[in-house]
C-alpha cells in the first residue's frame, strides 16, 4: 500500500504529466519529513549524557540521579508507545508526527533555562516524548508511502537516527567548553522545529487532496485492531528490542563513568560515547537490507550477542587496554536495533499493522529498557564495582536471544494475533 499526495482527483485541469509530477514531488515531501525527524530522535539523549556530570556540579545533583536521567529517555520512550496509537487514531500519522517534533523542540529549548533538576527533568521529559512519539509513528509512516521501497527507505531514516545519536555525543564537550553546557544542548532544538516544517508543508498539501490511493487501501485486508497483545511475535519483538534498548542507554549513560573511573579523561569518555554510537552507522545500512534478503535473520542475531559479550568483558577486565577495539564490538553489538525496527515493517502486511507492532514493541520494550541505566547505576553503587552492573547486561542478552527467536521467524504479525 502506497499513500500519496495529489492533486484532485476530479479536477480537469490537470494532465496526467502534471499528476505524475505531483505524486513524485509529493512523496519527495514526505521523504524529507522523514529524514528530519528521523535526525531529531535521540539528540537530546546523547546531548545530554557526555556533559551529566558537569550539568550536575552547576545544577546540584548528584551520581545517583545521573540514573534517572539515563532512565528517563526509555520510560518517556515507552510512554509514547502507549500514547502514540491513540493519536494516530484520533489524529492520523502526519498531524501525530508534527506534533511530535514541535514537543521535541519546544522541550528541548527549555530545558536549557532551568536552574534546578526538577525542571530540567520535566523538559527533557517533553522532549523525550516528543521524539518517543516519532520513534512510534515513523516506521508506518514509511510503509504507507515507500511500500515498493522498504529497505531502502528504512536504511535512510535508520541511518539518520543513528546520525542525530552520534554528532551531539561529538561535539557536546567541545561545545560546552567553548560556550557552556546551556547552549551545547540547546542548539539541537534547532533541528526538532526545522523537523515540524515540512510535515506542516504536507498537512497544507493534503487539504482538498486524495492522500491515499484507496484502491490499494481496499485491496489489502485491514488488519483487526486491539489483539497486538495476543501475538507471540509481536513479544517477542517486544523482549528484542527491550533488551537492546536497556543495554543501549545503560552504556550511553555509564560509559564515561566506566573509563573515567579507568584513567581516562573526560573529553575521552565523551569521544567513546560518540565513536559508540558512530558505529551503528555500519548496521544501520546493512539491517534492513540483511532483513529483506535473508528469510529468518537470527543467526546475524548471535553474533551480535558474541560482540556483545566480548565488549563487556573488555570493558570488565581491562578497560583501557583496547578501549577502541571494546567500543567498536560495543558499537556493533546493537545491530539488532535497526534489524528490530526494520522488522516492524517486514513482519506486517499493512500500515495500521505496522503502528500496532510498533507502538506495542516500543511501549513494552522501552517500558522494560527503562530500568537499565537506574539499575546498572544501583548495582554499581551497591558494589562498589562493575561486575554485577554487567551481569545485568549479560542476563538481558539471554532475554534478548530468547525473543529474537520469536521475532525472526518468517511470518506476519496479521497471522498470529487471531
Amino acid at each position: 500500500m502506497t499513500a500519496t499526495l495529489t492533486p484532485p482527483v476530479s479536477s480537469p485541469t490537470i494532465s496526467p504529466k502534471q499528476r505524475r509530477l505531483a505524486l513524485v514531488e509529493g512523496r519527495l515531501l514526505v521523504l524529507a519529513a522523514i529524514i528530519l525527524s528521523a535526525f531529531t530522535l535521540r539528540s537530546a539523549v546523547t546531548a545530554f549524557s557526555p556533559l551529566s556530570e558537569r550539568i550536575g556540579a552547576d545544577v546540584g545533583y548528584g551520581t545517583a540521579t545521573v540514573g534517572v536521567f539515563g532512565m528517563l529517555p526509555t520510560a518517556m520512550f515507552a510512554l509514547a508507545g502507549l500514547v502514540a496509537p491513540l493519536l494516530v487514531r484520533r489524529f492520523g500519522l502526519e498531524r501525530s508526527v508534527c506534533a511530535a517534533m514541535l514537543l521535541a523542540g519546544t522541550g528541548s529549548l527549555i530545558r536549557v533555562f532551568m536552574s534546578d533538576t526538577a525542571g530540567l527533568l520535566a523538559f527533557s521529559g517533553l522532549a523525550l516524548m516528543g521524539m518517543g512519539i516519532g520513534n512510534v509513528v515513523i516506521p508506518p509512516l514509511v510503509k504507507r508511502y515507500f511500500a515498493d521501497q522498504l529497505a531502502s527507505v528504512s536504511s535512510l531514516y535508520i541511518v539518520m537516527v543513528q546520525l542525530s545519536t552520534v554528532l551531539p555525543a561529538f561535539v557536546a564537550v567541545p561545545l560546552a567548553q567553548s560556550h557552556g553546557w546551556r547552549i551545547s544542548m540547546g542548539v539541537w532544538a534547532i533541528v526538532g522545529f526545522a523537523a515540524a516544517i515540512p510535515w506542516l508543508a504536507v498537512l497544507r498539501d493534503r487539504r482538498g487532496h486524495d492522500v491515499v490511493d484507496k484502491t490499494a487501501v481496499n485491496a489489502v485486508p485491514q488488519a483487526p485492531a486491539g489483539k497486538v497483545w495476543r501475538s507471540p511475535l509481536a513479544w517477542g519483538m517486544a523482549a528484542m528490542f527491550g533488551m537492546t534498548s536497556l543495554t543501549t542507554y545503560a552504556m550511553f549513560a555509564w560509559l564515561p563513568k566506566i573509563l573515567s573511573d579507568a584513567g581516562a579523561s573526560a573529553e575521552f569518555g565523551g569521544s567513546m560515547v560518540g565513536l559508540f554510537a558512530l558505529i551503528g552507522l555500519i548496521p544501520a545500512f546493512a539491517a534492513p537490507v540483511i532483513v529483506a534478503k535473508m528469510r529468518n535473520p537470527f543467526p546475524v542475531v548471535v553474533g551480535c550477542l558474541v560482540l556483545f559479550g566480548i565488549a563487556f568483558v573488555g570493558l570488565l577486565v581491562a578497560p583501557m587496554s583496547v578501549p577502541l577495539l571494546w567500543v567498536v564490538f560495543l558499537g556493533l553489538g546493537p545491530s539488532t536495533f535497526p534489524m528490530a525496527l526494520t522488522l516492524i515493517n517486514a513482519r506486517t502486511r499493512t500500515a495500521q499493522g505496522s503502528a500496532a507492532l510498533s507502538g506495542f514493541t516500543q511501549g513494552v520494550g522501552y517500558g522494560i529498557a527503562c530500568v537499565g541505566p537506574l539499575l546498572f547505576g544501583v548495582l554499581h553503587s551497591a558494589t562498589g564495582g562493575w561486575g554485577a552492573p554487567f551481569a545485568l547486561l549479560g542476563v538481558a542478552l539471554v532475554i534478548l536471544l530468547i525473543g529474537a527467536w520469536q521475532a525472526c521467524k518468517p511470518r506476519m504479525l496479521e497471522d498470529t494475533w487471531n
